[in-house]
Formats: structure tokens, sequence, C-alpha cells
């Protein structure tokens, strides 16, 4: 299965991309699995976030929708966030900055009063041939917009989050096979699996529940924005299944680690890969 060739600037839109990829906006159905809960999610504008976004209003949750600057994709989630029923709230910023990662976590509890679910899932990435081409200030961007953000959204969050709480985190295939063009961002990935699995010991004596999410390859806005033409061509074609993931097709595990169906699964790293192995 291949794309037509295309090219976005990052960080992508999905109104832009051929085909569009399925959040689910047509296909989830809810059945009340996160009814009364409050969801923040990083990078819901668009792909595996948006999915989440969508499932989790109609699975019952009000939802913060975090994003960088793609401000129609957002609105966009959040429409469909408030056709299911429940409140949207729309945070636009960097996460690279400490500061407005404290602010989204103020936000939601001024909003909503507290914070159930915590999804770290907005990433960064661009693909680099050798070591040498990669910049010094591309790097620390990576780092801190994919893994420093998630410290300081968690360390914000907790004191909000009761027992039955969950944290989940957006790692990847890339965690335990890295692509050698996508060096930052896969370093990156791996940390989130670490430390996903440190806090679920550290939070485990207050009832909150740590978990990670590892995807294969999945057709996001990110992929036009930061491959090659090529590259983005052939995506996925390399897995068992032969293509690409959608979405629409990690929302329902994004759904039970958030619901208490999940309330014994902590500190697990859960692979969504098209049929490559994470062992």
């Amino acid at each position: 299965m291949t794309q037509p060739r295309q090219q976005q600037d990052v960080p992508g839109t999905q109104g832009k991309m051929t085909p569009r990829p399925d959040c689910g906006e047509e296909s989830y159905q809810g059945h009340g699995r996160l009814s009364g809960k409050t969801a923040v999610i990083t990078g819901a504008d668009s792909g595996i976030g948006r999915a989440v976004a969508i499932a989790y209003a109609r699975e019952g949750a009000d939802v913060v929708i975090a994003y960088l600057n793609e401000h129609d994709d957002a609105k966009d989630t959040g429409r469909y966030v408030e056709e299911a029923g429940r409140r949207a709230v729309l945070i636009p910023g960097d996460l690279s900055r400490p500061e407005h990662c404290r602010e989204i976590v103020e936000t939601a509890v001024s909003q909503f009063g507290k914070i159930d679910i915590l999804v770290n899932n907005a990433a960064f990435q661009m693909t680099h041939e050798s070591l040498e081409e990669i910049p010094d200030d591309e790097w620390d961007y990576t780092i801190a917009t994919n893994f420093s953000a998630m410290f300081h959204l968690c360390k914000a969050a907790v004191p909000h989050m009761a027992p039955g709480s969950a944290i989940i985190g957006s790692s990847s295939v890339n965690s335990d096979m890295p692509s050698p063009t996508l060096a930052p961002y896969a370093a990156t990935k791996a940390a989130i699996a670490n430390f996903c699995a440190s806090l679920a010991q550290l939070l485990g004596e207050r009832g909150i529940r740590v978990n990670s999410v590892a995807p294969g390859p999945i057709w996001t806005p990110l992929i036009p924005a930061t491959m090659p033409e090529e590259k983005v061509e052939s995506f996925g074609s390399e897995t068992p299944l032969g293509r690409p993931g959608q979405p629409v097709e990690l929302a329902p595990l994004y759904v039970l680690l958030a619901s208490d169906e999940a309330s014994y699964v902590s500190g697990a790293r859960v692979a969504v890969t098209g049929g490559r192995p994470i062992l």
C-alpha cells in the first residue's frame, strides 16, 4: 500500500493530507467507559491525539485539547468533542516551554477542578541522513517537546489526580527498534517508555496508574511534514500488515488504559505496530 507523494511544512495539518487520516470521526462508538472524567491530551489537534480526544468524548469525558498552533485542526477536534455532549477547552502553545506545561494543568484544574487522565502524546521529529546535519537547537527542541514536557506536565498534574486516575505516554516502536534517520525522536520515545515504567512504581501508592503505548507507523500529519516524499509514499509498507495504521486504530487502547476496566494495568508498554514485534 502506498500514499501519494506529498510534503507539508511542520507541524502539518490533516486537511492537506491525501488520504485524510481516519481519526474515528464517523466510526468510533462510545459506551460510557469514561463518564464524568476529565482528560488532558497534548497534540490533540490531529493524528493520534485527535482520535483519542474524539473517543474520550464519546466515552463521556470532558477534554482539554493542547496543541501548538494548528488552530483549524484543533477547532475541528473541539467541535467533535462538543457534538458528543462534552466540554472542550483548547489551549495553544509550545510544550518545549516548562511554564506552558504548567499553564495547561492550571487551566484544566480551573475549568474542571480535577484531572483524571493525562495523555502525553505531542511529539516532534525530523528526518536526517547523518549525525552532523542534526542542528543543536533541533536536538534540544526534540528532547524538550517530546520528553521534558511529559515531566513538567506530570509533575504539575499529579497533585490534582485522585486514586483511579491514569497517565498514558505515547512511546513508539522506535523505542527499541530505532530508525537511524530519526535518532533524536527515537531516543525520546525510549525515554518516555522508561519514564512511564518509573512513574508506575512511584505513583502506585497514590492509586495512579501509568502506562505507555508504542505505535508503529501511523498515518498522521507528522509524516508528510517531516519525511522526504519518497519515504512518505512507502510509509508503513514494511510492516507485516503491509500498511500504515490509522489513528482510530489506536483509540480503543487509549480508552482501555484510561478506564476503570484497566484498574490493575500499570507499568505496561503496549504495542500497536501492524505486526512489528516489541518483546
